[in-house]
């Protein structure tokens, strides 16, 4: 490929990054608030989170950006950007799926954590502060860092938008230079990389969270070897 090409794909590689980052933030706060608010004590909150949760997991997240881009500014008067229509269906998409990780943890801290809390007459907000999400945090990042390769993978649906993200930079490519097995095998070990290297960064991320409530693993030293078992006479058996 050309240089002015490979500046295409660069592009499309930061947009997808930008949109990652954002999307990922939107996210989280998403997660936490709603996933938070599936464990409060009155069910009409319970309820109003629960459908929400239910809506955005049961619809398709590449209509939700059709919705969001082409039907959503419409009925108020403005029109959104591509970057932020993107952030905006795919942040509350995986934030949906995020709150069931946040439900799912607090609802995994042992009860006896709870009562303690009760006992030392903290209020619900200092006993989820203090001690409920010092200990659920560290159990979500596994299934967050799953969640967030999932969102890498779904930020190419913003392509439809004409978005010039890496989707849509490498198919720029592919047309030029008439070439798709080549192209696409770029791509392809682009979004693993980026991957990789989220993995990674979630799995420091884990280890750092579980050493501060003390459950980061602990290797254990090998075992000595064991000694063969002796006569009297000093033979061994």
């Amino acid at each position: 490929m050309t240089s002015g090409l490979w500046e295409l794909v660069l592009d499309g590689v930061w947009v997808t990054v930008q949109l990652l980052v954002l999307s990922a933030l939107l996210a989280t706060a998403v997660s936490f608030v709603v996933g938070v608010a599936r464990t409060h004590r009155l069910w009409v909150v319970r309820f109003l989170a629960g459908f929400y949760t239910e809506v955005f997991r049961g619809t398709s997240a590449l209509v939700m950006i059709f919705w969001v881009f082409f039907v959503l500014p419409p009925a108020f008067g403005w029109q959104l950007v591509p970057l932020w229509a993107g952030t905006l269906a795919l942040g509350l998409t995986y934030g949906a799926y995020g709150s069931e990780i946040v439900r799912g943890a607090l609802a995994a801290v042992d009860p006896a954590q709870r009562e303690g809390g009760v006992a030392l007459s903290f209020t619900p907000w200092q006993r989820m502060r203090l001690i409920l999400l010092p200990q659920a945090v560290p159990e979500m990042i596994p299934p967050f860092s799953n969640l967030l390769v999932e969102l890498l993978k779904g930020t190419a649906l913003v392509s439809i938008m004409g978005m010039g993200d890496l989707a849509f930079s490498g198919n720029l490519v592919r047309l030029a230079l008439q070439e798709s097995a080549g192209i696409y095998t770029y791509i392809l070990l682009i979004y693993f990389v980026i991957a990789f290297l989220l993995t990674r960064l979630m799995r420091g991320l884990e280890k750092k969270l579980k050493a501060g409530v003390g459950k980061a693993p602990v290797r254990e030293p090998d075992p000595e070897p064991k000694r063969p078992e002796t006569t009297g006479v000093g033979g061994a058996v």
